[in-house]
Protein backbone atom coordinates (compact mmCIF):
# COMPACT_ATOMS: atom_id res chain seq x y z
CA UNK A 1 0.00 0.00 0.00
CA UNK A 2 1.30 3.10 -1.05
CA UNK A 3 2.50 5.64 1.75
CA UNK A 4 0.14 8.69 2.46
CA UNK A 5 1.53 12.45 3.69
CA UNK A 6 -0.17 14.67 5.59
CA UNK A 7 -2.13 16.51 3.09
CA UNK A 8 -3.93 12.75 2.11
CA UNK A 9 -5.28 13.11 5.11
CA UNK A 10 -8.60 15.06 4.99
CA UNK A 11 -10.53 17.49 6.26
CA UNK A 12 -8.11 18.55 8.81
CA UNK A 13 -8.22 18.23 12.47
CA UNK A 14 -8.73 15.16 14.30
CA UNK A 15 -11.98 13.67 13.68
CA UNK A 16 -14.19 12.73 16.60
CA UNK A 17 -13.76 10.04 18.81
CA UNK A 18 -15.72 6.86 18.59
CA UNK A 19 -19.10 6.91 20.22
CA UNK A 20 -17.44 4.29 23.13
CA UNK A 21 -14.63 7.05 23.47
CA UNK A 22 -16.44 9.85 23.31
CA UNK A 23 -17.10 9.50 27.41
CA UNK A 24 -13.55 9.47 28.14
CA UNK A 25 -12.38 11.92 25.38
CA UNK A 26 -15.20 14.35 27.20
CA UNK A 27 -13.59 14.06 30.75
CA UNK A 28 -9.88 14.22 28.84
CA UNK A 29 -10.77 17.62 27.72
CA UNK A 30 -12.38 18.88 31.22
CA UNK A 31 -9.11 17.85 32.63
CA UNK A 32 -7.70 19.86 30.33
CA UNK A 33 -9.45 22.95 30.51
CA UNK A 34 -8.90 23.05 34.52
CA UNK A 35 -5.61 22.93 33.89
CA UNK A 36 -5.11 25.63 31.74
CA UNK A 37 -7.99 27.71 32.96
CA UNK A 38 -10.30 30.56 31.33
CA UNK A 39 -8.23 31.66 27.93
CA UNK A 40 -4.82 29.73 29.30
CA UNK A 41 -5.13 32.04 32.43
CA UNK A 42 -3.74 29.47 34.86
CA UNK A 43 -1.62 27.57 32.17
CA UNK A 44 1.86 29.43 33.89
CA UNK A 45 0.80 28.46 37.19
CA UNK A 46 0.02 24.96 36.86
CA UNK A 47 2.93 24.37 34.02
CA UNK A 48 5.37 25.95 37.35
CA UNK A 49 3.04 23.26 40.43
CA UNK A 50 3.21 20.13 38.15
CA UNK A 51 5.24 19.98 35.10
CA UNK A 52 5.35 16.63 35.27
CA UNK A 53 1.54 15.90 34.86
CA UNK A 54 1.97 18.68 31.42
CA UNK A 55 4.57 16.75 30.43
CA UNK A 56 2.68 13.65 30.25
CA UNK A 57 -0.66 14.61 29.33
CA UNK A 58 0.89 16.34 26.21
CA UNK A 59 2.50 13.15 25.49
CA UNK A 60 -0.68 11.05 25.66
CA UNK A 61 -1.84 14.08 22.74
CA UNK A 62 -3.55 17.20 23.24
CA UNK A 63 -7.37 17.35 22.87
CA UNK A 64 -7.84 18.74 19.39
CA UNK A 65 -10.41 20.85 20.49
CA UNK A 66 -7.84 22.93 22.30
CA UNK A 67 -4.66 21.90 20.37
CA UNK A 68 -4.91 25.65 18.98
CA UNK A 69 -4.62 27.63 22.52
CA UNK A 70 -2.29 24.59 23.81
CA UNK A 71 0.43 25.44 21.14
CA UNK A 72 0.08 29.17 21.25
CA UNK A 73 0.76 28.35 25.59
CA UNK A 74 3.56 26.04 25.16
CA UNK A 75 5.49 27.80 22.23
CA UNK A 76 5.50 31.63 23.80
CA UNK A 77 3.81 32.67 20.61
CA UNK A 78 0.74 34.09 22.92
CA UNK A 79 3.05 36.18 25.00
CA UNK A 80 4.65 37.84 21.45
CA UNK A 81 1.05 38.36 20.04
CA UNK A 82 0.05 40.22 23.32
CA UNK A 83 2.86 42.64 23.04
CA UNK A 84 3.03 43.69 19.38
CA UNK A 85 -0.62 44.36 18.73
CA UNK A 86 -0.94 45.51 15.00
CA UNK A 87 2.24 44.42 13.76
CA UNK A 88 1.07 41.71 11.78
CA UNK A 89 -1.23 43.73 10.12
CA UNK A 90 1.32 46.26 8.80
CA UNK A 91 3.43 42.96 7.54
CA UNK A 92 0.38 41.68 5.34
CA UNK A 93 -1.05 45.22 4.09
CA UNK A 94 1.58 47.84 4.32
CA UNK A 95 4.99 46.55 3.52
CA UNK A 96 6.59 44.09 0.60
CA UNK A 97 8.41 41.18 -0.04
CA UNK A 98 11.07 40.37 -2.04
CA UNK A 99 9.87 36.96 -1.70
CA UNK A 100 6.48 37.17 -2.44
CA UNK A 101 7.05 35.69 -6.56
CA UNK A 102 8.76 32.75 -4.69
CA UNK A 103 5.97 32.21 -2.06
CA UNK A 104 2.85 32.57 -4.57
CA UNK A 105 4.63 29.68 -7.02
CA UNK A 106 5.03 27.81 -4.34
CA UNK A 107 1.72 27.82 -2.15
CA UNK A 108 0.29 25.19 -4.25
CA UNK A 109 2.65 22.96 -3.42
CA UNK A 110 1.95 23.20 0.24
CA UNK A 111 -0.48 20.05 0.65
CA UNK A 112 -2.24 20.21 -2.61
CA UNK A 113 -4.44 17.30 -1.50
CA UNK A 114 -5.62 19.11 1.70
CA UNK A 115 -9.29 20.67 1.53
CA UNK A 116 -7.96 23.71 3.22
CA UNK A 117 -5.56 24.65 0.81
CA UNK A 118 -6.68 23.25 -2.45
CA UNK A 119 -8.65 25.86 -4.38
CA UNK A 120 -6.46 28.14 -5.94
CA UNK A 121 -6.88 31.41 -4.14
CA UNK A 122 -8.99 30.27 -1.99
CA UNK A 123 -9.04 31.14 1.70
CA UNK A 124 -6.40 28.44 2.74
CA UNK A 125 -4.02 29.80 0.43
CA UNK A 126 -4.69 33.51 0.98
CA UNK A 127 -3.87 32.90 4.58
CA UNK A 128 -1.10 30.95 4.20
CA UNK A 129 0.64 33.61 1.50
CA UNK A 130 -0.13 35.93 3.69
CA UNK A 131 1.89 34.45 6.64
CA UNK A 132 5.04 33.70 4.71
CA UNK A 133 5.09 37.10 3.04
CA UNK A 134 4.37 38.52 6.75
CA UNK A 135 7.18 36.30 8.18
CA UNK A 136 9.93 37.33 5.17
CA UNK A 137 9.52 41.03 5.48
CA UNK A 138 9.52 40.34 9.72
CA UNK A 139 12.98 38.58 9.48
CA UNK A 140 14.64 39.68 5.72
CA UNK A 141 17.38 37.66 6.33
CA UNK A 142 15.96 34.43 6.95
CA UNK A 143 13.18 35.72 4.15
CA UNK A 144 11.43 32.21 2.84
CA UNK A 145 12.15 29.09 2.18
CA UNK A 146 9.91 26.35 0.71
CA UNK A 147 9.87 24.16 3.88
CA UNK A 148 8.18 27.18 5.95
CA UNK A 149 5.04 26.87 4.22
CA UNK A 150 4.37 23.41 5.94
CA UNK A 151 4.92 25.15 8.86
CA UNK A 152 2.86 27.40 8.45
CA UNK A 153 0.12 25.35 6.73
CA UNK A 154 0.20 22.84 10.04
CA UNK A 155 -0.32 25.73 12.18
CA UNK A 156 -3.20 27.74 10.18
CA UNK A 157 -5.24 24.75 10.54
CA UNK A 158 -5.53 25.00 13.79
CA UNK A 159 -5.49 29.35 14.65
CA UNK A 160 -6.00 32.22 12.87
CA UNK A 161 -3.55 33.69 10.91
CA UNK A 162 -2.09 36.48 12.89
CA UNK A 163 -2.13 33.42 15.64
CA UNK A 164 0.23 31.48 13.05
CA UNK A 165 2.50 34.11 12.16
CA UNK A 166 3.49 34.52 15.87
CA UNK A 167 3.52 31.21 16.39
CA UNK A 168 6.45 30.82 13.69
CA UNK A 169 8.35 33.74 14.98
CA UNK A 170 8.20 32.20 18.36
CA UNK A 171 9.67 28.89 16.91
CA UNK A 172 12.20 30.28 14.20
CA UNK A 173 13.58 33.09 16.69
CA UNK A 174 13.60 30.58 20.14
CA UNK A 175 11.06 31.69 22.46
CA UNK A 176 11.17 29.40 24.36
CA UNK A 177 13.45 26.35 23.06
CA UNK A 178 16.41 27.26 21.11
CA UNK A 179 15.63 29.06 17.38
CA UNK A 180 14.82 26.92 13.90
CA UNK A 181 16.20 29.93 11.64
CA UNK A 182 19.44 28.03 10.99
CA UNK A 183 16.83 25.07 9.06
CA UNK A 184 16.18 27.93 6.53
CA UNK A 185 19.38 30.13 6.21
CA UNK A 186 21.74 29.90 3.57
CA UNK A 187 23.29 26.23 3.71
CA UNK A 188 20.93 25.70 5.80
CA UNK A 189 23.41 25.37 8.39
CA UNK A 190 21.18 24.24 11.13
CA UNK A 191 19.75 20.81 9.20
CA UNK A 192 24.09 19.95 8.68
CA UNK A 193 24.23 20.08 12.20
CA UNK A 194 20.88 17.41 13.08
CA UNK A 195 21.91 15.16 10.10
CA UNK A 196 25.44 15.09 12.11
CA UNK A 197 24.22 14.27 15.10
CA UNK A 198 21.44 11.93 13.48
CA UNK A 199 24.09 10.14 11.88
CA UNK A 200 25.91 9.17 15.15
CA UNK A 201 22.76 8.83 17.20
CA UNK A 202 21.98 6.06 14.51
CA UNK A 203 25.85 4.30 14.98
CA UNK A 204 25.24 4.82 18.52
CA UNK A 205 21.71 3.76 19.43
CA UNK A 206 21.39 0.96 16.05
CA UNK A 207 25.23 -0.41 15.25
CA UNK A 208 24.20 -2.99 13.18
CA UNK A 209 22.01 -0.89 10.96
CA UNK A 210 24.27 1.91 11.05
CA UNK A 211 27.14 -0.43 9.67
CA UNK A 212 24.74 -1.73 6.76
CA UNK A 213 23.68 2.23 6.01
CA UNK A 214 27.95 2.44 5.67
CA UNK A 215 28.25 -0.69 3.63
CA UNK A 216 25.10 0.68 1.48
CA UNK A 217 26.57 3.87 1.32
CA UNK A 218 23.10 5.73 2.86
CA UNK A 219 23.49 9.03 5.01
CA UNK A 220 20.40 10.87 6.78
CA UNK A 221 20.90 13.43 3.67
CA UNK A 222 18.98 11.45 1.73
CA UNK A 223 15.84 10.62 4.02
CA UNK A 224 16.24 12.62 6.64
CA UNK A 225 16.16 16.35 5.89
CA UNK A 226 12.25 16.89 5.77
CA UNK A 227 12.35 15.31 9.17
CA UNK A 228 13.51 18.52 10.48
CA UNK A 229 12.86 21.10 7.97
CA UNK A 230 9.02 20.34 8.19
CA UNK A 231 8.94 18.50 11.61
CA UNK A 232 7.46 15.68 10.09
CA UNK A 233 4.70 17.69 8.61
CA UNK A 234 5.50 16.64 4.86
CA UNK A 235 5.51 13.13 4.79
CA UNK A 236 3.69 11.73 7.74
CA UNK A 237 0.13 11.06 8.49
CA UNK A 238 -1.50 13.40 9.94
CA UNK A 239 -2.39 11.98 13.35
CA UNK A 240 1.01 11.30 13.70
CA UNK A 241 2.72 14.69 13.00
CA UNK A 242 -0.06 16.34 15.17
CA UNK A 243 1.28 13.67 18.17
CA UNK A 244 4.60 14.98 17.31
CA UNK A 245 4.05 18.40 16.90
CA UNK A 246 2.37 18.61 20.52
CA UNK A 247 5.50 16.79 22.37
CA UNK A 248 8.10 18.83 19.81
CA UNK A 249 6.16 22.12 21.15
CA UNK A 250 6.90 21.52 24.55
CA UNK A 251 10.15 19.52 24.65
CA UNK A 252 11.81 20.90 21.38
CA UNK A 253 13.90 19.60 18.79
CA UNK A 254 14.76 16.07 20.62
CA UNK A 255 11.66 14.18 19.77
CA UNK A 256 12.57 14.73 15.96
CA UNK A 257 15.44 12.76 16.65
CA UNK A 258 14.09 10.31 18.72
CA UNK A 259 11.17 9.77 16.70
CA UNK A 260 13.59 9.05 13.90
CA UNK A 261 15.53 6.75 15.90
CA UNK A 262 11.97 4.80 16.94
CA UNK A 263 11.10 4.52 13.24
CA UNK A 264 14.45 3.16 12.55
CA UNK A 265 14.22 0.70 15.33
CA UNK A 266 10.89 -0.57 14.58
CA UNK A 267 11.89 -1.68 11.27
CA UNK A 268 15.31 -2.18 11.64
CA UNK A 269 15.31 -6.32 10.96
CA UNK A 270 13.59 -5.12 7.74
CA UNK A 271 15.91 -2.31 6.63
CA UNK A 272 18.94 -4.04 7.60
CA UNK A 273 17.96 -6.80 4.57
CA UNK A 274 17.79 -4.15 2.23
CA UNK A 275 20.09 -3.52 -0.90
CA UNK A 276 20.47 0.25 -1.90
CA UNK A 277 17.76 0.89 -3.66
CA UNK A 278 15.21 -0.82 -2.35
CA UNK A 279 16.79 0.64 1.54
CA UNK A 280 16.17 4.34 0.18
CA UNK A 281 12.77 3.36 -1.00
CA UNK A 282 11.91 2.13 2.27
CA UNK A 283 13.52 5.08 4.25
CA UNK A 284 11.02 7.26 2.79
CA UNK A 285 8.15 5.32 2.91
CA UNK A 286 7.91 3.46 5.71
CA UNK A 287 4.64 1.06 6.81
CA UNK A 288 1.47 1.83 8.42
CA UNK A 289 1.75 -0.06 11.18
CA UNK A 290 5.08 1.52 12.06
CA UNK A 291 3.16 5.13 11.62
CA UNK A 292 0.78 3.91 14.57
CA UNK A 293 1.34 6.95 17.64
CA UNK A 294 0.62 4.37 20.08
CA UNK A 295 3.36 2.44 19.56
CA UNK A 296 5.79 4.53 17.65
CA UNK A 297 5.69 7.50 20.46
CA UNK A 298 6.36 5.45 23.59
CA UNK A 299 9.24 3.53 22.00
CA UNK A 300 10.64 7.35 20.69
CA UNK A 301 10.05 8.48 24.80
CA UNK A 302 12.61 5.43 26.08
CA UNK A 303 14.95 6.32 24.11
CA UNK A 304 17.35 9.32 26.12
CA UNK A 305 19.51 11.27 23.48
CA UNK A 306 20.12 14.96 25.28
CA UNK A 307 23.51 14.08 26.72
CA UNK A 308 24.68 12.71 23.24
CA UNK A 309 22.87 15.37 21.60
CA UNK A 310 24.56 17.89 23.63
CA UNK A 311 28.18 16.01 23.04
CA UNK A 312 27.45 15.86 19.60
CA UNK A 313 27.02 19.72 18.82
CA UNK A 314 30.06 20.09 20.62
CA UNK A 315 31.90 17.72 18.19
CA UNK A 316 30.17 19.57 15.36
CA UNK A 317 30.62 22.74 16.30
CA UNK A 318 34.49 21.91 17.00
CA UNK A 319 34.67 20.43 13.65
CA UNK A 320 33.45 23.49 11.99
CA UNK A 321 35.11 25.80 14.06
CA UNK A 322 32.43 27.75 14.68
CA UNK A 323 28.85 27.68 16.35
CA UNK A 324 25.82 26.95 14.35
CA UNK A 325 24.40 30.48 13.80
CA UNK A 326 20.88 29.61 14.91
CA UNK A 327 21.72 28.70 18.73
CA UNK A 328 21.22 32.10 19.50
CA UNK A 329 19.84 35.69 18.12
CA UNK A 330 21.80 37.30 16.08
CA UNK A 331 22.41 40.77 18.22
CA UNK A 332 22.32 43.16 15.22
CA UNK A 333 19.29 41.25 13.80
CA UNK A 334 17.27 41.16 16.80
CA UNK A 335 17.88 45.09 17.52
CA UNK A 336 16.84 45.79 14.02
CA UNK A 337 13.76 43.65 14.66
CA UNK A 338 13.11 45.61 17.87
CA UNK A 339 13.37 48.53 15.96
CA UNK A 340 10.58 47.64 13.47
CA UNK A 341 8.34 46.41 16.44
CA UNK A 342 8.52 49.75 18.30
CA UNK A 343 7.96 52.10 15.18
CA UNK A 344 4.74 50.48 14.66
CA UNK A 345 3.73 50.68 17.85
CA UNK A 346 4.48 54.22 17.41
Amino acid sequence: MAKKRIDDYEPGPVPPPAPLDRFGEERRVRKWRKMIGVGGSDWTYYVKRKPHVVKRRIRKGIPDCLRGLIWQLISGSRDLLLMNPGVYEQLVIYETSASELDIIRDISRTFPSHVFFRQRHGPGQRSLYNVLKAYSVFDREVGYVQGMGFLAGLLLLYMSEEDAFWLLVALLKGAVHAPMEGLYLVGLPLVQQYLFQFDNLVREYLPKLGEHFTQEMINPSMYASQWFITVFSYSFPFHLALRIWDVFLYEGVKIVFKVGLALLKYCHDDLIKLPFEKLIYALRNFPEDAMNPDTLLPMAYSIKVSKSLEELKQDYEKKNQKPVQSTEFNEKQKQSQERFLLSKRS
